[in-house]
């Protein structure tokens, strides 16, 4: 392939073509080194073009080009994805959609952006007039709509929206075929499934609708407990209180918490921490639940709070792992449902106790509140991983794998014959991000 022409042809039609070698790498990556098995596969993956589109016009040029010359193509966003979704795995171009930033309507209970406005950005502004996300990844300050939608699945609100699957939480999605005459497509409600954490494997969105939910003034906290069990039972209480309304509940076990050097000063070792946002309308009654569970607040804020550093949901979901390795580069984790057997949790621990540590989230799945574990491991070698991943099955824990970029290798559940026909409709000669999809 004749690379040179290639972007030769791009940049004469107005688009900004990347040819450097360090920025194409740059641009090739994501955060998959959280796994060490992943960053031995997706080693000198990278594109040989990176191209930048700032309006559908310009991404539809470049699909021409792509299917003209069949050539693959990866779409990428602000690439904090954990599972090499953004990594080119046969090269090509990767296409960046990041420039594509238009807010294009804002109203009570919706929100229709392009693929790159920032989560954060758009928080903040559905804020102002009283409105917010239901889900938030704990990136949300730089992924951007389109790459949360397309790459990740859950997040803060998964308590009680679930997540990005549940129908509703996706309202419609506009996505490009990758033909040589591309279509533009408009899926609404459950035709947008396929698309949803597709990594870009099944069209390419260029416009989204998401459902908003009415702003709540909210309060961060921190509930030490001495034991793990305590720890679980009151996040669960708290998950099921109807007359509290939260944001965010998760599980740091010890000894997790030494992780996070901001907190650093409030940790003791032995301490289990519940990590929450709540309503600040129900502050009273979930500071008597925390009494009555034997917890101690130890730290507590408004995160509207002038001159706020501290932003809790920055220390769980995959921060959690992002910090910890911060500290021991040898860490890994695994991605674990335990739905509600704590037994499960506590015969692991105890079989595991020196290999790892457990970050659970509680999050809503089919009506139910569940544990989802993100466990810290210590990676010896990936025979052991994958004995540890088979201890848990086989107490009946269902592992969604962190350590494959095969999108049906991470599923917890087959994929659907739907999503691979809907594959082959738009995308009928294999070019979008080629491997992905299936082992």
């Amino acid at each position: 392939m004749d690379w040179s022409a290639i972007a030769a042809s791009l940049t004469t039609q107005g688009l900004e073509v990347i040819q450097d070698p360090q920025q194409r790498k740059k641009l090739s990556t994501d955060y998959a080194h959280f796994s060490p098995i992943l960053m031995a596969q997706l080693e000198g993956k990278q594109a040989d073009l990176v191209v930048l589109a700032r309006s559908e016009p310009e991404a539809i040029a470049v699909i021409r080009c792509c299917v003209a010359n069949q050539i693959p193509l990866t779409v990428r966003g602000a690439g904090t994805g954990n599972y090499g979704q953004c990594v080119p795995l046969e090269g090509g171009i990767v296409l960046d959609l990041s420039p594509m930033q238009r807010i294009i309507s804002l109203e009570p209970g919706r929100a229709v952006v392009e693929p790159g406005v920032k989560l954060g950005k758009l928080e903040q502004q559905a804020k102002q007039m009283g409105w917010e996300l239901r889900l938030l990844p704990s990136t949300y300050q730089t992924a951007t709509v389109g790459g949360f939608v397309s790459g990740g699945s859950t997040g803060m609100g998964a308590v009680n929206y679930g997540t990005l699957f549940d129908p509703g939480n996706v309202q419609s999605l506009t996505v490009l075929t990758m033909e040589a005459e591309p279509q533009r497509l408009i899926l609404s409600g459950e035709a947008a499934q396929p698309v949803i954490h597709g990594y870009g494997t099944n069209g390419i969105i260029t416009e989204i609708t998401l459902p908003l939910t009415p702003a709540l003034p909210w309060r961060e906290a921190i509930v030490s407990f001495t034991n793990l069990s305590s720890a679980i039972a009151f996040a669960q209480n708290l998950a099921h209180q109807d007359g509290i309304v939260s944001k965010e509940i998760s599980i740091q076990a010890d000894p997790i918490p030494q992780y996070f050097s901001s907190l650093k000063s409030y940790y003791q070792p032995g301490a289990h921490w519940v990590m929450v946002i709540v309503s600040e309308l129900d502050w009273l009654a979930f500071t008597q639940l925390a009494k009555a569970s034997k917890g101690e607040i130890i730290f507590e804020q408004d995160p509207q709070s002038p001159g706020k550093k501290i932003n809790l949901i920055e220390f769980n979901w995959n921060h959690t792992t992002l910090l910890a390795r911060a500290v021991d580069p040898s860490l890994t984790y695994l991605q674990v449902f335990f739905y509600r057997d704590v037994e499960q949790i506590l015969a692991l621990a105890k079989l595991f106790k020196d290999e790892i540590m457990f970050h659970i989230e509680i999050m809503r799945i089919q009506g139910q509140m569940c544990l989802a574990g993100f466990p810290l491991v210590k990676f010896i070698n990936g025979d052991r991983l994958e004995e540890i991943m088979a201890a848990h099955q086989n107490l009946g824990a269902r592992i969604a794998n962190p350590h494959t970029y095969s999108l049906a290798g991470g599923s917890v559940q087959p994929l659907p014959e739907s999503q691979l026909i809907f594959k082959r409709q738009v995308d009928p000669l294999n070019l979008l991000n080629p491997g992905k999809l299936t082992d």
